[in-house]
């Protein structure tokens, strides 16, 4: 893969903007996080549809009650990841979260029987799969934000480490690929090298884990949270190019120059969080 200095440019001046918003929504404080979060969770879900009207058709076909119903219930579920941490006055955002996704799943059904007198399983089971991928992925984020799992430095450096990890890793793979990748990752993404992979990983790992042992942070967690992050992230980078493969489209959209769409910029940490959030659970 010859380098392209344009190209890298680009997507460096992209990457850099998508660090320092998400880092702005960590440390400006909660409802800018909630915010930045909610605003990607429909991006993300608006690519995802598409996606998959473009490999299933009769998902094209989808009530917009069924397409704007499944993604407000995606958003409860993040929602109610707040716990009692984010409230307005005496009311729990956690509690309105959970009665308006009991309503939604109430009325979702009926009113798809009403307007279509038919529930498509595979159409169901597809936005099931929307909801795993996206929805619960996001919400976990916003759990480990609240600071429920009694996690580093007031719950801040956590979200703020997994997003690190991932960029970087990123940004050293298409370094290392690009100059001296030889031997291609996957079928499914034909520009990705084993050398970059793992040379991303081993630098992203090698930076983080030296971040926290000079920051005077628990140094080890660095180092397994970077790394569960960065192979995590790999997997989740292939299964949204599989997903675009099978759509038969280069990017999942165009919001963000160099990077393509929301999943072709998220698809990492889709795959990032849950399992960082697992490790964070048993042995943090």
């Amino acid at each position: 893969m010859a380098f392209n200095r344009d190209v890298f440019i680009t997507r460096v001046r992209t990457a850099a903007i998508f660090v320092a918003v998400m880092a702005l929504g960590l440390l400006t404080g909660r409802w800018p996080f909630l915010l930045l979060f909610t605003v990607i969770h429909f991006g993300c879900w608006h690519e995802y549809q598409q996606l998959m009207g473009r490999i299933f058709p009769g998902y094209r076909d989808i009530t917009p009650f069924h397409r704007i119903g499944v993604m407000l219930a995606g958003w409860c579920m993040m929602l109610y990841a707040t716990t009692e941490h984010w409230s307005i006055g005496s009311l729990s955002i956690s509690s309105l979260a959970f009665w308006m996704g009991l309503i939604l799943l109430f009325v979702l059904p009926m009113i798809e029987i009403l307007f279509t007198r038919n529930l498509d399983l595979k159409n169901i089971l597809i936005s099931m799969g929307g909801l795993a991928y996206i929805s619960l992925s996001l919400a976990l984020m916003i759990h480990i934000r609240s600071g429920e799992l009694g996690m580093m430095a007031d719950a801040f450096a956590l979200p703020l480490l997994i997003i690190a990890s991932i960029w970087i890793n990123d940004t050293m793979a298409y370094i290392v690929g690009s100059l001296i990748g030889r031997t291609p990752l996957s079928p499914v993404s034909p520009k990705k090298t084993w050398e970059g992979t793992i040379g991303g990983i081993i630098l992203s790992v090698a930076a983080l884990s030296l971040f926290g042992y000079f920051s005077g942070a628990t140094w080890y967690h660095y180092l397994f949270i970077s790394l569960i992050a960065a192979v995590a992230g790999s997997y989740g980078d292939l299964f949204e190019s599989r997903l675009k493969r099978l759509a038969g489209v280069k990017d999942s959209g165009h919001f963000m120059p160099g990077h393509g769409g929301f999943l072709d910029r998220f698809d990492s940490l889709l795959f990032a969080i849950p399992a960082v959030w697992l490790y964070a659970f048993f042995f943090m």
